[in-house]
């Protein structure tokens, strides 16, 4: 392995395992959060179970649950708190393709490049819900 292929995985892995553990100690905290109470729930966990067995659509009905990216407005609540703190999980894989992509430019390494950003344009696009089916 070469020297530039080397430190480019070791960036990328700094990265990753940074993210990773900040974001895991925001699913810990968010989840501290909504069990202690300090928040209340927009569903009380007394009334999930009667939830769990139902497809999505009738849960979303029954509960109200906002759709897309509306529950952003409803993290005062505890359990959609740690909903926020999963997303922001999710986020470290692109955290970390958007770190090393400047690196690849530099160091021309064209194929990479396009795909760290095809990488990025996939998941903006996905998570955006630009493509979502409707409903």
């Amino acid at each position: 392995m070469r020297a530039d292929e080397r430190a480019l995985r070791e960036l990328y892995a700094r990265w990753l395992d940074r993210a990773s553990k900040a974001g895991f100690v925001l699913c810990l905290c968010a989840f501290i959060v909504y069990a202690g109470g300090l928040l209340p729930s927009y569903l009380p966990a007394a009334e999930l179970p009667r939830y769990w067995a139902l497809p999505v659509s009738r849960f979303v009905a029954l509960t109200n649950l906002p759709h897309g990216w509306e529950w952003v407005r409803f993290l005062g609540y505890g359990d959609v708190l740690n909903l926020g703190a999963v997303a922001l999980l999710a986020l470290v894989t692109p955290v970390c393709y958007a770190r090393v992509l400047p690196r690849l430019l530099a160091e021309r390494d064209w194929l990479q490049a396009a795909l760290a950003a095809a990488q990025l344009v996939v998941l903006a696009v996905a998570a955006s819900g630009l493509l979502a089916a409707p409903g």
